[in-house]
């Protein structure tokens, strides 16, 4: 299947994707705020600048993307068919590099914890924010 957008259009789109204080991210941290708890974000001194890192509860938060971090499983992750070797590529490694920092971080007495994007969404938004709130309390 071809791609959909012109490569212009294209280029833009991806352009417009953020790194860091993206919508799903600010959901989070939002409701850790209001909720008493209080983070740092995106802390380059650890293995792979955690969203945000509570020292207090020994804890990382990633807020990972469907599409970027191969959430297995979901139906906001599908491989692309255009480029496919590269994304191939890109996205493993992202999944590497993942495993590879969630360990180290481990290692060194951080509790490592995922949110996916999916989980985010207004369907899922309490029971995931309130699950969060239960594992930090525990």
């Amino acid at each position: 299947m071809a791609d959909v957008h012109d490569k212009k259009t294209r280029s833009y789109n991806m352009s417009r994707i953020r790194g860091k204080n993206t919508k799903p991210e600010e959901i989070v941290r939002s409701f850790l705020f209001s909720n008493g708890f209080r983070y740092r974000k995106n802390d380059k001194r650890y293995p792979g600048t955690p969203d945000i890192v509570l020292p207090k509860y020994k804890t990382m938060i990633f807020v990972n993307g469907c599409f970027w971090h191969k959430h297995e499983g979901c139906k906001y992750f599908v491989w692309p068919q255009s480029n496919a070797e590269f994304w191939k590529e890109k996205i493993e490694s992202n999944v590497e590099r993942d495993k590879r920092n969630y360990g180290l971080l481990t290692a060194n007495g951080w509790r490592v914890l995922v949110i996916w994007e999916c989980e985010l969404k207004q369907k899922y938004r309490d029971e995931t924010l309130n699950r969060l709130k239960d594992t930090l309390l525990a």
